[in-house]
């Protein structure tokens, strides 16, 4: 009888607790699972990248940035979103929401030869950008491409 009453003040609990977490405190103001925007942001998680491995002088950064695509900060957003690829017209170089119709995409990849486009893969002359880098790059691009 007693294990009885221990499984069923566990049940109790498991039930108390497969809800979805959510609740309000003493002052009325949600508690449970962090509901922080998760969304990948250009000047947090894409700029970084960008800043470290491609906007580098002689690149693509300043007034001689390579095919005009400057992505340095504050800069990179104008100089990539909706803006047709000069390698691979009429690809533009990110398309928000379309990563596999992004350009930029394939030039990091290194497969910008499938789409028509040329040149090598990018950073030129570095190592490539982690999976890990790319993956944020594209999660960005899935995610509409926002200027955030």
């Amino acid at each position: 009888m007693r294990w009885v009453s221990v499984s069923a003040v566990l049940l109790c609990l498991l039930a108390a607790c497969a809800g979805d977490g959510t609740g309000l405190d003493e002052n009325g103001n949600p508690i449970g699972p962090d509901t922080t925007d998760t969304t990948v942001s250009l000047s947090k998680d894409v700029q970084p990248i960008f800043t470290a491995n491609c906007a580098l002088s002689g690149c693509h950064a300043g007034s001689g940035a390579v095919l005009g695509q400057n992505l340095s900060a504050g800069l990179a957003y104008a100089s990539i979103v909706n803006v047709t690829s000069q390698e691979a017209p009429p690809m533009r170089r990110v398309r928000p929401s379309l990563p596999d119709s992004s350009y930029l995409l394939y030039k990091l990849e290194g497969t910008q030869g499938s789409v028509g486009g040329s040149g090598a893969r990018m950073p030129l002359g570095a190592a490539p950008l982690s999976n890990a880098e790319i993956a944020i790059i594209r999660a960005w691009i899935t995610a509409g491409a926002p200027n955030n």
